[in-house]
């Protein structure tokens, strides 16, 4: 699958939606709940939420968390009314130590651009951004680029952008600048994390 990645921008132009994609699991138990949030781009307000609800029946190993969660978010995916025109991953794309993370798997499975977002770094270093608000410093493994450290917001850590599948970093960049107006963390994804911690906190635990 990973020979199947396209690193070149399959954006037709500046997109219109993105959905963000996030998994929150239940403490104790194998339930998890994956959401899906369809965002404007120009207001970054919700338009549609979908949510599924499921168990996890793959291990958990580190570096292979996709194998995991792709199953219930493209079910979510699925139950969205119309289709995204971005994907933006709580997680990461080519900055993964196989260089096939989430955001990766889950364009290739679907086609669409993707692109990964995530809190913290995985195994690149990067030299610490300046403060102001867009700043950003390369995400290095070895030698190679494999994203960027941006700062969403002004003096708040940086979030991790990597590529996924067709979808230029830059634009990958500057899609999360635009979709972080008041947040460290891009609306599409906070909004799907928030979505999917709530329906596991109003729904029933599950024993045993």
């Amino acid at each position: 699958m990973r020979r199947r990645v396209d690193l070149r921008s399959g954006l037709p132009g500046a997109p219109q939606t993105v959905a963000g994609l996030d998994v929150s699991y239940e403490v104790g138990s194998d339930r998890v709940v994956a959401a899906a949030v369809l965002l404007d781009v120009a207001t970054a307000r919700v338009r549609e939420s979908a949510l599924v609800v499921g168990k996890v029946t793959v291990p958990y190993v580190p570096g292979l968390l996709a194998f995991r969660e792709v199953p219930f978010l493209l079910a979510a995916l699925e139950r969205l009314p119309v289709s995204p025109d971005v994907l933006v991953c709580d997680g990461y794309g080519i900055a993964h130590p196989r260089r096939f993370g989430l955001a990766c798997h889950l364009g290739v499975l679907t086609g669409l651009p993707a692109f990964g977002v995530a809190k913290t770094a995985f195994t690149a270093r990067f030299d610490e951004p300046e403060r102001a608000r867009g700043a950003w410093t390369p995400l290095l493994d070895g030698d190679e680029t494999v994203g960027r450290a941006l700062r969403t917001q002004a003096g708040v850590k940086p979030v991790f952008v990597s590529v996924g599948h067709r979808v230029g970093l830059a634009e990958a960049s500057d899609l999360t600048i635009a979709l972080a107006p008041r947040y460290r963390i891009p609306e599409p994804t906070r909004q799907a994390d928030l979505l999917s911690r709530a329906a596991l906190r109003e729904s029933p635990p599950t024993t045993g």
